[in-house]
């Protein structure tokens, strides 16, 4: 067993430091005010080649391994999470998606552009009645001629109001339950595809969440990813690799808290001296590392997993819930330690609390990814 990165990854990850200490760090707190999308630093990363990491270069992305992907995530996320699920959803949840199901007409029209950052992708799965029971698809695809013909409505889609392509999951066939959820590329040029209204949102105010309306939205027929009633499989192998991003972003958050915290600590006295001296401090601090690192260890060893080829859905599930859980945590604790400086917009803290809580909800609630975890257990 091997801890020490490649060369290569280090570089990535000083890279990515690098990037996002300087592109990403000045604008963040206006950004969060604003709930303002960071258009122009999204344009930067598919330049840099961090939309499309792990695609292969046959298909205009930048060919590196998971690992490589996580050390991004964390040190991109420790800036602005809202950078950091904006870059996930497009490599974790859409272009991973498309290279692995979609047809050679698929990769080149869609995951090339996705892959170099021309464009940007959403995945629609869940709905008003269908949240953490993905089974429950309302949405319905009919093959009319050409054309399949939806009808539905989806919910809290990440990069909804912004992305070019959107991955969306349908009924084929309601008879066959779950087996009848089938899954399409879909334009938001078509006719009959609507953009809702953009979330105002507790936390990740950076990044766009809206609801997509899809009204007789006619998509071509080319446009079915892999077969139907194949849907509900791409969808849960989908996110399975998107845990993997979402426990990346929570790791980098904790990290943000512990680094902010001890650079506080060092500054600021109390009783003639720093309160980095406090043992009531030090415990904290000393929980605070603990907790990243062990999310950290977590989600490298999925990634590792998912690099070998090798199973990791209980890895993944794992990496996902402790590391939100902890992202929380240190959140809590980081505010703590800074008092009522923590509680203003001029010290980060409470943004890190408010962009921590969405890793315990989104692409499955912690409580769904306990089932996930009980369920390998159980094999």
């Amino acid at each position: 067993m091997n801890f020490e990165f490649t060369e290569e990854h280090v570089a990535i990850r000083d890279a990515t430091k690098d990037f996002a200490e300087n592109e990403i760090a000045p604008s963040q707190i206006e950004r969060d005010i604003k709930a303002e999308f960071p258009k122009e630093i999204v344009k930067k990363l598919g330049e840099l080649g961090f939309m499309g990491m792990m695609v292969s270069p046959e298909w205009g992305g930048a060919g590196m391994d998971t690992i490589s992907y996580v050390l991004a995530m964390e040190e991109i996320s420790k800036v602005d999470a809202s950078v950091g699920v904006i870059m996930s959803v497009n490599n974790s949840l859409v272009c991973f998606g498309i290279e692995k199901w979609g047809s050679d007409y698929q990769k080149n029209k869609y995951l090339r552009p996705l892959a170099s950052g021309d464009k940007l992708g959403a995945f629609c799965l869940s709905e008003p009645e269908a949240g953490s029971d993905a089974t429950q698809q309302r949405t319905e695809a009919k093959l009319e001629g050409d054309y399949y013909i939806l009808n539905g409505m989806k919910n809290w889609i990440t990069n909804g109001t912004t992305a070019d392509y959107h991955i969306i999951q349908a009924m084929t066939n309601k008879s066959l339950g779950y087996k009848g959820i089938s899954t399409f590329i879909v334009e938001k040029t078509f006719e009959g595809f609507e953009v809702g209204k953009k979330e105002d949102k507790l936390g990740i105010r950076g990044s766009d969440t809206c609801s997509i309306g899809l009204n007789n939205c006619k998509v071509p027929k080319e446009n079915l990813l892999g077969t139907e009633g194949l849907g509900f499989k791409i969808a849960m192998e989908t996110l399975n690799g998107g845990r993997i991003g979402i426990a990346s972003q929570a790791l980098g958050i904790s990290q943000a808290c512990l680094e902010a915290s001890v650079k506080y600590s060092k500054e600021r006295k109390a009783f003639n001296a720093p309160i980095s001296n406090l043992q009531a401090i030090q415990f904290k601090l000393s929980d605070m590392a603990v907790n990243a690192e062990t999310a950290r260890l977590l989600t490298l060893k999925a990634a590792w997993l998912k690099d070998r080829n090798e199973k990791y859905v209980k890895e993944a599930a794992q990496a996902k819930l402790f590391a939100s859980s902890v992202a929380v945590k240190n959140a809590l604790e980081a505010i703590q330690i800074h008092g009522g400086y923590g509680y203003v917009r001029e010290y980060l803290v409470e943004r890190y609390l408010r962009d921590a809580k969405i890793t315990e909800i989104y692409e499955g609630t912690s409580e769904i990814q306990k089932i996930v975890i009980a369920r390998e257990v159980l094999r």
